[in-house]
């Protein structure tokens, strides 16, 4: 299971929303088949969709 949290554990150097979405993308494109949004980013720049944003990002839509 690909976590939110396991993410933000792993990737400290992560400073913004925009990083976590791209480490969201990696994680796809790495083979990661399963996404839990666990914990809710706590960057100053977190949008109110970031589950949607989050979602669209590990399902490639963006």
């Amino acid at each position: 299971m690909f976590c939110v949290s396991e993410i933000l554990l792993k990737h400290q150097e992560a400073e913004c929303f925009a990083d976590l979405i791209e480490l969201v993308k990696e994680g796809a494109r790495n083979g990661e088949r399963f996404f839990e949004m666990d914990v809710r980013p706590e960057y100053a720049d977190t949008p109110d969709d970031w589950e949607n944003q989050l979602e669209s990002a590990f399902n490639g839509i963006v």
